[in-house]
């Protein structure tokens, strides 16, 4: 267990240091496809690099619907999810110390790519709209993952797909809430930023935790898995 909480720590790591990085750091010149690709891009590469060790969760609502779809316990559940948090928050601590070294970076003008929504927050969308799009996002994602990760699955595509679901996820969201359908993911900015993105975090836990463990049960159930 110690080998596979070390992945996650470093998986869930480079999942925040690459995704929102590429929004702090290199937004204005990417744009929002760029930061999608660079969200898909550390999916892929903790993936292949981590998985074969820990399955590379890098989120606690991949690792709940691992447990209703029988995969995983709960106790391991817990772990993982500890292990992920601090890698987001070490991914988040580690972007804050490369942003501030740019002599106009301010953490409450530029943040450090927390998700929000409302009044202020890119597009502006409800509450109702976040929890919708968190929590039908989250069930996609986690369907994906179970399906991409399933017996007799073609195994060497998994981390590919994963991938690329999670970049078209943010093409589609990135205006509506940043996209979290992570918790441990949204945790580890908004520690640092505090504030408005503290205040909104019940979402993006509730929501993605919530989807997550619905993916889990419905693949469980057999309607998503062959």
């Amino acid at each position: 267990m110690g080998k596979k909480m070390i992945a996650e720590v470093l998986g869930t790591m480079i999942l925040v240091l690459f995704g929102c990085g590429a929004a702090v750091l290199m937004g204005a010149q990417i744009g929002m496809t760029g930061i999608s690709l660079a969200f898909g891009l550390a999916i892929v590469a903790a993936a292949y690099g981590l998985g074969a060790i820990s399955g590379a969760h890098l989120n606690p609502a991949v690792s709940l619907g691992m447990v209703a779809a029988g995969r995983m316990s709960l106790a391991d559940f817990g772990a993982y999810a500890v292990a992920q948090t601090i890698g987001a928050i070490a991914g988040a601590a580690i972007l804050l110390a490369i942003a501030s070294g740019k002599a106009d970076y301010s953490l409450a003008t530029n943040g450090l790519g927390q998700n929000g929504f409302g009044a202020g927050y890119l597009g502006e969308y409800s509450l109702t709209a976040a929890l919708v799009f968190e929590f039908v996002m989250s069930f996609l994602f986690v369907t994906v993952i179970l399906g991409a990760t399933d017996d007799g699955a073609p195994g060497a595509m998994a981390g590919l797909a994963i991938g690329l679901t999670l970049a078209a996820i943010h093409l589609v969201g990135i205006n509506v809430t940043g996209v979290s359908v992570n918790p441990a993911r949204s945790i580890g900015p908004a520690i640092f930023v505090g504030g408005k993105a503290l205040a909104d975090l019940w979402v993006f836990i509730a929501a993605p935790l919530a989807g997550g463990l619905l993916a889990g049960i419905v693949h469980q159930m057999g309607l998503t898995r062959a």
